[in-house]
């Protein structure tokens, strides 16, 4: 059961650790595939910060 619970812990890093940075090109795209309705309220709010109004420094 150990080996089993590892295995999951091990996977789920690897998941995130495969996931774009938030704000990123890439990031971005992802998010424009994703269904909206599926968008939590901190993604859309990102969504509108990164890739909708970039504050040019």
């Amino acid at each position: 059961m150990k080996k089993v619970l590892a295995l999951v812990a091990l996977t789920g890093l690897l998941l995130v650790g495969c996931a774009p940075e938030v704000g990123s090109k890439k990031w971005c795209k992802a998010m424009e595939a994703k269904p909206k309705g599926d968008w939590t309220a901190n993604e859309a709010k990102d969504f509108a910060k990164y890739c909708l109004f970039k504050a040019e420094d």
